[in-house]
């Protein structure tokens, strides 16, 4: 009927708490978890659930399941790994600390590709820093990556869902950008003449690739649940979000992290080429660049208010830029005529306001970015 995750995802430990997921492995949606948060509320209002009638736990035993091998046995059927063997390269791997430990490691070597694997004990603080695979927290991964000279470093964050890449040079590589790679990749090698599905504050680099290949995008709401449902519907190649969250048709409806490194590993390893070289290749051949940029703002309540009253107003200029068009989808985007972009929208998992921002340049996205942080602060 569903599952139940004890995790705090990518967060740190602090944030402890309860998700659930619905009986095709999906993310629920709003509807389901509002239920749930509504029978719980009545339960507490009442002093708490229920105890257990006497001998409850005899009459329905529990079962300890390993359900690793029919989850390795299906990435068999997702992930080329004869063109991985073939090519012969070596990969560091960081399981943060996580439950991804032993499965992205283990189905490399077990495949015959070269790994070295660090943090794969299990360490409930995460370091102290938190289970994201952010730039910052992958530092130790880009020491092992540059130390080995490894071909990539591949990641995933404390509940496995997430990915995180680091070039054969040590960069970071931003995860909107992995989207619109491997979206490509999938497109040319399945044959997959699909669109691809991307958040509202997702690289539009996804719609120009799936306009190359004469295919359109969906966009949806920040949340996983949004594109699962796409995925459930066999509508999509494959669906991102720019938090790092990818999944393809054929797959669960939700994220898988350890999917989307084995994606980019077997990308590597087809193209013979590095991530950077790639993501040059692709921007020649779209004809532009994109640098996506997130902040995250941390606003007192009044600033807050304030921010949410400014974008509220549709207006046809906004920091010297003429708008296009305005996206309410999620908090509010705002397109401008050279096809660069901003969106403000409140975290729905953390006190921020979030920034993003899309430009043709590095200079030009970092410009765009101190422009619109002065005016949400601006009372």
């Amino acid at each position: 009927d569903g599952a139940i995750n004890f995790t705090a995802s990518h967060n740190p430990a602090q944030y402890h708490g309860l998700k659930f997921s619905s009986a095709d492995a999906g993310p629920a949606l709003p509807e389901i978890t509002k239920d749930i948060e509504a029978r719980a509320s009545e339960m507490a209002l009442r002093g708490g659930a229920l105890p257990m009638p006497h001998g409850a736990s005899k009459a329905n035993p529990s079962e300890k399941v390993n359900l690793r091998q029919n989850y390795l046995k299906r990435l068999e059927e997702l992930v080329r790994f004869e063109c991985l063997k073939k090519a012969d390269l070596r990969f560091a791997v960081d399981a943060l600390h996580g439950c991804g430990s032993g499965y992205l490691d283990r189905t490399l070597s077990d495949h015959g590709v070269g790994v070295a694997a660090i943090r794969t004990d299990r360490d409930c603080l995460f370091d102290g820093t938190g289970p994201d695979v952010s730039e910052e927290n992958l530092a130790p991964l880009r020491k092992v990556v540059l130390d080995s000279k490894a071909t990539a470093g591949l990641a995933t964050d404390g509940d496995a869902d997430r990915f995180g890449i680091v070039d054969r040079d040590g960069t970071w590589i931003q995860p909107n950008l992995i989207l619109a790679l491997v979206y490509d990749y999938l497109v040319e090698t399945r044959q997959w003449k699909m669109p691809a599905a991307r958040s509202v504050a997702t690289t539009q680099m996804i719609d120009a690739v799936a306009k190359s290949h004469g295919q359109g995008v969906h966009q949806t709401p920040v949340g996983f649940k949004y594109i699962g449902q796409l995925i459930r519907e066999d509508k999509i190649a494959l669906g991102g979000e720019e938090s790092a969250g990818l999944t393809i048709l054929g797959h669960i409806p939700e994220k898988d992290g350890i999917l989307a490194c084995l994606l980019v590993a077997e990308m590597i390893a087809a193209r013979g080429a590095s991530l950077r070289e790639q993501i040059r290749a692709t921007y020649q051949k779209l004809g532009r660049e994109f640098w996506p940029v997130r902040e995250n703002l941390h606003l007192s309540d009044e600033q807050k208010a304030n921010a949410v009253g400014k974008v509220g107003v549709d207006s046809s200029t906004l920091l010297g830029r003429k708008v296009v068009s305005v996206d309410r989808t999620d908090g509010a985007k705002f397109v401008f005529e050279d096809g660069s972009w901003m969106l403000l929208r409140l975290s729905g998992t953390e006190p921020l306001l979030r920034l993003y921002v899309e430009a043709e340049t590095a200079a030009a996205s970092a410009k765009l970015t101190s422009e619109a942080t002065k005016w949400v602060l601006q009372s």
